[in-house]
């Protein structure tokens, strides 16, 4: 019998992982009989169009279907990114050089890290974030150097006050906006001050585009739209958001052909690609479905708009968002601990939601809810807040 810890340094290392800790949560309370309300995750609840599954279903018959794919995606699916990029965003992106298919951006974020970054190199990263960029760092040998993303700064970072003891050691800055979890959008002038300053000291840029689809009003800004953008950097983004598609783990990389050319190195050696009719599933989304994309986000709206609504009339500080399917919301009654008030919600209402200290120590003081519930549940959630206001 094992009695040791077996477990690698680089794995001890790791933070506990916020959604793994809620997860379980929500599961004992199920187990308990309770009716619970899950805002905590991200995880879209709509079906993808049926011409999407369709037009799966149609490829499972397709010959050689279920041999290995080619590592960096098929040239139809490479020459369809290229392709919808050109059409939605006036990009030109080179199929051959500059695109790679991830399994999801969360996978292809951290071999991105890994292919770049060596022990003891800095990564740059914002702070709230997701977690798992902190985890793909610390697995890398990297050490992570947190930008704080403040209310006062519209929640981008303050590029200026990075440490000349930090960009010294600066390898990668990671960037996801619109922004999980605090919502905000990146404007033209941030993304230019951004390709400067990675030009600058040497800093390759990430961003993470995985919520650039699922807006309101203005259609945010793509990272490479920008001039200079490919010279310094690349994007991830995902089929996720867009088409309802979390279970298929499919996602690109885009952008400058020596990170895309790095991370491939490292990806032929660790997977074997997407399966070939995901690949042609989703060109065919991206090629006929962004109509559908539309009415997602009017869906989205819709419910972002009632619930931060129904916050505000109970007297909290709900901001309706721009962007994403959340809302990221000061902990009322000036008590700035996110994790207490959570438990406190979870106890009064059984509404799970994620306290802003999971995202960082900059996401203190705020909690974040997700709006991927359907209308039924969303208007249990509204009338069970509602009976805090007695």
């Amino acid at each position: 019998m094992l009695v040791k810890d077996l477990r690698a340094q680089r794995v001890k290392n790791l933070p506990p992982y916020i959604f793994d800790e809620l997860d379980q949560v929500k599961h004992k309370l199920i187990s308990l009989g309770k009716d619970l309300i899950d805002l905590s995750v991200g995880d879209p609840d709509l079906m993808p169009s049926r011409f999407i599954i369709n037009e799966f279903k149609k490829h499972l018959n397709d010959q050689n279907v279920y041999r290995y794919p080619p590592y960096q995606g098929t040239r139809d699916f490479c020459r369809g990114i290229s392709d919808w990029y050109k059409k939605e965003l006036k990009v030109t992106i080179n199929p051959a050089s500059e695109v790679w298919s991830l399994i999801g951006s969360k996978e292809g974020i951290s071999h991105l890290v890994m292919a770049l970054v060596n022990p003891g190199d800095t990564v740059l990263l914002p702070n709230p974030c997701f977690p798992m960029y902190v985890s793909s760092v610390i697995l890398a040998g990297g050490k992570p150097y947190f930008m704080p993303l403040l209310k006062e700064n519209n929640f981008l970072p303050d590029l200026a006050s990075i440490k000349p003891a930090a960009l010294r050691k600066a390898k990668l800055m990671l960037l996801n906006y619109p922004n999980n979890p605090t919502t905000a959008m990146a404007t033209r002038e941030f993304y230019r001050e951004a390709i400067h300053f990675a030009g600058k000291h040497g800093i390759a840029i990430c961003q993470d585009a995985a919520y650039n689809d699922i807006y309101f009003k203005e259609k945010p800004v793509s990272f490479l739209e920008m001039p200079g953008a490919k010279e310094v950097g690349v994007e991830t983004r995902s089929f996720t958001k867009m088409f309802n598609v979390a279970g298929w783990r499919i996602g690109w990389l885009a952008g400058n052909a020596r990170i895309v050319k790095a991370v491939g190195q490292l990806k032929t050696n660790v997977d074997s690609g997407l399966f070939v009719a995901f690949q042609r599933a989703s060109i065919a989304a991206l090629t006929k479905g962004m109509g559908d994309v539309e009415r997602l986000r009017n869906i989205y709206e819709k419910r972002c708009r009632l619930l931060s609504e129904t916050l505000r009339s109970i007297g909290w500080e709900a901001k309706m968002p721009e962007a994403t399917f959340y809302l990221w919301v000061p902990v009322p009654d000036n008590n700035k601990d996110s994790m207490a008030f959570s438990k406190g919600l979870l106890k009064r209402t059984e509404i799970l939601v994620t306290p802003g200290i999971g995202f960082g120590k900059y996401g203190e003081g705020y909690f974040r809810m997700s709006l991927t519930v359907s209308e039924v549940i969303l208007a249990k959630t509204i009338q069970r807040l509602n009976k805090l206001k007695t």
